[in-house]
């Protein structure tokens, strides 16, 4: 049970901090303007209007890969079926990513396939800890 519950957290600090390194090279890459001011939503909308798409990829990229790798970590550590890792990290991913998206104004299209994302990267990672874990 212990290492069950020690897997979660694993998986979801993998996730987050896949997240983290991955936005943080988005941001080199597309680095914001050092005027923007982060507090109004406004100028925040506006500017994430101007963005190309390789940003909105690096976003999108992070939430997947993030979701990926942490839920394998999951179900490495742990002992239960990795249903249960996926729906925990998946979970907390989406739960992060909905308040990501509510918070900061995105285009609708990259909600829908940040959101679609991480279903799929929960379900990949369940099936690749499931097929590494068969005999």
């Amino acid at each position: 049970m212990v290492r069950n519950i020690a897997a979660g957290v694993a998986g979801a600090l993998v996730a987050m901090g896949l997240v983290w390194i991955i936005q943080i090279a988005g941001h080199t890459v597309y680095p914001s303007p050092p005027d923007l001011d982060f507090t109004d939503t406004e100028a925040i909308r506006a500017y994430i209007l101007t963005l190309p798409l390789g940003a909105f990829l690096f976003v999108g990229g992070a939430w997947f890969v993030g979701t990926l790798g942490g839920t394998m970590a999951a179900c490495h550590v742990g002992t239960a079926a990795p249903r249960v890792f996926s729906i925990v990290v998946g979970s907390l991913m989406l739960l992060a990513t909905a308040v990501n998206l509510a918070t900061i104004p995105h285009p609708l299209w990259f909600s829908i396939a940040g959101i679609a994302s991480i279903f799929i990267a929960a379900w990949l990672g369940m099936f690749l800890s499931e097929k590494a874990n068969s005999p």
